[in-house]
């Protein structure tokens, strides 16, 4: 069984969830997330995500945040750039690409996390199969708070 959600008119089948997040003064805050149909379309959208974030280094936040679309996270404020370079890195590596692509086939989660060493900041990239439940697998991380897991359910 796979989650449907009906959109005006027709029933959507979302597969895969994808979701950013940042760990700042021990606290994980959602930075935003998505529900796609299929692994290339959540991998594709992590992909801009972290562009977009690598690409706000050095911006002022709220010029940042210009930019921002409906489906787009909320920027975050590095202050070295180690994790924009990473962010860029992996974004563009293809062999990256490739294992994240295998993951999520075998129906495990892909995940990157970037440290901005400076501050502590930890920005995290995953993405996650849909299952039974409708949200996040058993291997879907347990500290990521974005979409919630469905424990027990």
């Amino acid at each position: 069984m796979k989650a449907a959600f009906a959109a005006p008119g027709r029933a959507r089948v979302l597969d895969y969830v994808a979701a950013v997040t940042v760990k700042a003064d021990g606290q994980n805050l959602p930075l935003g997330g998505v529900a796609l149909p299929n692994r290339r379309l959540v991998l594709r959208w992590l992909r801009r995500q972290a562009l977009r974030l690598a690409d706000g280094h050095g911006r002022d936040p709220v010029e940042a945040a210009a930019w921002h679309g409906a489906r787009d996270v909320l920027p975050v404020t590095f202050h070295g750039a180690d994790a924009p370079e990473a962010l860029r890195a992996w974004a563009g590596d293809h062999g990256s690409q490739e294992h994240a692509m295998s993951a999520l086939a075998s129906g495990l989660p892909a995940l990157l996390t970037v440290v901005d060493p400076f501050v502590g900041l930890r920005v995290t990239l995953g993405a996650w199969p849909v299952d039974l439940c409708g949200w996040a697998t058993a291997a879907a991380p347990a500290n990521h708070p974005y979409p919630p897991r469905t424990e027990g359910a």
